[in-house]
């Protein structure tokens, strides 16, 4: 039984841990993530997005090593694309990150999307609260870098890093993908690179054009974009060059994470309750759904995607049908 890991998992046991997190991806462990709440909240989770080749893997890579040789503990979850084939993740940051093998302050742990939007999995949240309760003090989630819909990463961390890296097109990327809005922290990575520095001046540009009256408070029901409350002094995120690669930057991108983690426990605390609220509706929508689901008889939806087939009834239409009492729902499946 899942929650018979739960004491191995808060005393520090690596196996029970990926055993615990392997239910949390079936959803298998509702008792077991109970057990462990209350003792979540110690970790500090630092959310790493951007596009794909801007060196993401490379940068989880090396701020961790630059946590270890600070002698602080690091969970990475890595979320990969599914397989089309196995349905699992790929496992392409596994092979990236073959230099923390074997140390035994690092847990690595990928994870597949299953086709969930925003590059994060549905069972992401409950996995780096497993985490958190095992005891680790940095939890780093390194996403697909799937463009627009990275955003979600921000619902789940409490520092969001985005990545860019020169010579891509990315300070524009970044204002059509609406990236700027979640970042805590805006790394130019590759800065070895030509185009570094106008990267950079670019992207502090557009957060000088974005602040005040323009910053967004990224955390907010549904990811609507809403003013940050009065008491909240504004954060002004701080652009960092780094070559991952070679270890360059990495010490001023952590004390660039700090200084934001001290800024967001001073006014705000690590949770935050528009998030909270924004979780509390996800989840009591998704079982909405599935109670809703079975109150429908099979034959009531097939008759609707048939009308829809053959024209006869619009897609919206179709939806007020379901939602309709009983007797209207059979009213309205009469053919004329």
């Amino acid at each position: 039984m899942p929650a018979d890991l739960v004491p191995q998992v808060l005393a520090g046991n690596r196996r029970a841990l990926a055993r615990l997190l392997s239910h949390v991806e079936r959803g298998e462990a509702e008792a077991a993530l109970k057990a462990l709440y209350p003792h979540t909240g110690r970790a500090w989770v630092i959310g790493v997005t951007g596009s794909p080749g801007s060196g993401k893997s490379s940068l989880v890579n090396a701020l961790t090593q630059h946590y270890r040789a600070n002698g602080e503990t690091v969970a990475i979850v890595a979320v990969d694309p599914t397989s089309p084939f196995s349905g699992g993740a790929i496992l392409g940051d596994r092979i990236r990150m073959r230099d923390l093998s074997g140390d035994a302050g690092v847990f690595i742990r990928s994870m597949a999307t299953r086709g969930s939007l925003g590059g994060l999995a549905r069972t992401t949240r409950d996995m780096v609260r497993v985490i958190d309760a095992a005891g680790f003090d940095r939890i780093l989630i390194e996403t697909v870098g799937a463009g627009q819909s990275e955003v979600e990463v921000a619902r789940v961390a409490y520092t969001t890093l985005v990545v860019e890296a020169p010579g891509m097109g990315d300070d524009i990327q970044a204002i059509k993908a609406g990236i700027l809005e979640i970042a805590d922290v805006l790394v130019v990575n590759k800065a070895d690179r030509i185009g570094a520095n106008q990267t950079a001046r670019a992207l502090k540009t557009m957060l000088e054009l974005g602040h005040p009256a323009a910053r967004v408070y990224h955390h907010g029901q549904y990811m609507t974009v809403e003013a940050a409350p009065a008491p909240v002094a504004e954060w002004i995120p701080e652009v960092v060059m780094t070559v991952a690669t070679e270890r360059k930057g990495i010490a001023e991108l952590a004390a660039a994470i700090e200084a934001h983690r001290q800024h967001r426990l001073r006014d705000a605390g690590p949770f935050d309750p528009q998030a909270l609220r924004a979780e509390l509706f996800e989840r009591a929508r998704e079982a909405l759904f599935q109670q809703w689901l079975q109150t429908l008889s099979p034959d009531t939806i097939e008759t609707l995607i048939q009308r829809m087939h053959q024209r006869e009834l619009d897609p919206q239409t179709a939806v007020q049908q379901l939602l309709a009492p009983p007797s209207a729902q059979e009213h309205g499946h009469a053919r004329p």
